[in-house]
């Protein structure tokens, strides 16, 4: 198959990357892998999309570094190529990182809609993506896996949350992801909690969110595939993140670590009382943040950890992952492509 990954920057993905992961695995399975950035999208009078991509060849790449190495290099294949005639697009772009540049939040999301109308399969639906562009996507989700919370840009709001929830509230920005611009105010803050808030302010709308005890010890990022717990050789894809030592940010890029987890019944419910709602929306790979029995976030642009799981269970879920997007491409070619984008996300 032809599947092209796109990514916030061609040439600037922060590594590990999932991302790079997937497209090291799918060349090595012997698929045509093409890497792009937000910014490399060109629609001209033809009415195609094409990319300024790049491409390396199936090769023993020691890891995905050096395959990363090898895309960015002068060996790499660079062309102007046609996304139309791709099989899948992969938007695995994250536009909270982009907060700063409104062009680019947007772009994969258009492009790829407009490829979706000539057949390209892409993952997630960009219909569905739109939807969840920032983090009040998450209260469309039943109220059951939801924490208690407040989403403002009034300090008067945020002041009285913390004062309901004994002051100790999550302070984090609506907009955002890898625990950048995220608070732990506690009752000893209450002199700094403007100040905080106003630092928040500056990107947006601000979440104060009520704080889970249980967090300290961080929490469990289980994958999902086609809306279903992502298992292999009866493993599942998770693990468990740790902050570091005075942080209450378990984001790996945060300075988190990772550890082995059993996934529980109760995270198998949450993920079951999610299902529908990414149904729906044709979320293909999704990453559920879970601390007891809430859920703290749900990923579903850019979720990474893949290569955590592989370590700790010693099963290559990439490999799956490309598998199942294997079947969607002959799926469309048995059907004539004749199911939806949004269907096709989840079969």
């Amino acid at each position: 198959m032809r599947v092209g990954f796109v990514i916030n920057e061609l040439l600037n993905e922060q590594l590990p990357s999932s991302t790079i992961q997937l497209a090291l695995t799918a060349t090595e399975m012997g698929h045509e892998v093409w890497l792009m950035g937000v910014g490399d999208f060109v629609y001209n009078c033809d009415e195609l999309v094409h990319a300024h991509a790049r491409s390396v060849a199936a090769g023993n790449y020691a890891d995905q570094k050096a395959y990363y190495d090898a895309i960015r290099s002068d060996v790499a294949r660079k062309e102007r190529i046609t996304v139309d005639d791709l099989d899948i697009l992969m938007l695995r772009n994250d536009p909270a990182q982009d907060i700063h540049l409104s062009w680019a939040q947007h772009a994969a999301i258009v492009f790829g809609r407009t490829a979706m109308r000539h057949g390209v399969i892409v993952l997630n639906d960009p219909d569905g993506l739109s939807r969840a562009i920032n983090k009040m996507y998450f209260q469309h989700f039943p109220k059951e896996v939801r924490v208690e919370k407040v989403i403002t840009r009034t300090f008067a709001e945020i002041e009285r949350f913390y004062e309901k929830h004994d002051r100790r509230i999550i302070l984090k920005p609506l907009m955002g992801s890898a625990g950048r611009g995220v608070f732990f105010v506690q009752p000893h803050d209450a002199a700094n909690l403007h100040q905080m808030a106003e630092a928040v302010f500056r990107d947006g709308y601000a979440i104060a969110e009520a704080f889970i005890p249980e967090a300290v010890h961080g929490d469990v990022r289980l994958f999902l595939m086609n809306a279903e717990p992502l298992r292999s050789n009866g493993k599942y894809c998770a693990f468990r993140r740790i902050p570091a030592k005075g942080d209450i940010r378990s984001n790996i890029h945060a300075g988190g670590r990772a550890e082995a987890v059993e996934v529980t019944d109760e995270m198998l419910r949450i993920a079951e009382i999610v299902r529908p709602k990414l149904v729906q929306d044709g979320m293909f790979l999704v990453g559920l943040d879970i601390v007891g029995d809430k859920l703290l976030e749900i990923n579903v642009f850019s979720p990474g950890g893949l290569h955590h799981s592989h370590i700790f269970t010693d099963v290559d879920f990439s490999k799956t992952v490309v598998e199942a997007m294997e079947k969607k491409v002959l799926y469309m070619r048995y059907y004539q492509r004749n199911f939806d984008n949004v269907e096709m996300n989840t079969l």
